[in-house]
């Protein structure tokens, strides 16, 4: 099943938010990047809050609309994890790794949007 990029950028951030995600944050990169249309980026307190976030997504994503990411990377340390499902881009952080990369401050043109709250 296919789903619109900004409709799954919005279904990402609602997993998030069902599991406590804090500083949830989606990125519109349509006009910045040629290999996504956004990033969705939040943060986790704990590595073990990363995992429960990037657990939710992944069974919702799986279980409600058939999707699997192309790749997922940094479970094991879970600092800094990310889901790529090709249109949107997850990346779900610590505190700390999301204040040393500033993902945010990189693609600082991009259209974002606060999500929750």
């Amino acid at each position: 099943m296919s789903l619109e990029p900004a409709r799954l950028a919005e279904l990402i951030a609602r997993y998030a938010a069902d599991v406590k995600a804090i500083d949830l944050v989606e990125l519109d990169l349509r006009d910045v990047l040629g290999y996504t249309d956004y990033f969705v980026i939040c943060s986790g307190n704990t590595d073990r809050q990363t995992k429960a976030i990037h657990d939710r997504i992944h069974q919702g994503l799986k279980n409600e609309h058939g999707l699997l990411p192309r790749r997922v990377e940094g479970l094991g340390e879970a600092r800094w994890i990310l889901m790529d499902y090709l249109d949107v881009v997850v990346h779900v952080f610590t505190p700390d790794a999301r204040e040393f990369y500033r993902l945010e401050q990189l693609w600082g043109e991009a259209p974002k949007r606060a999500v929750g709250e």
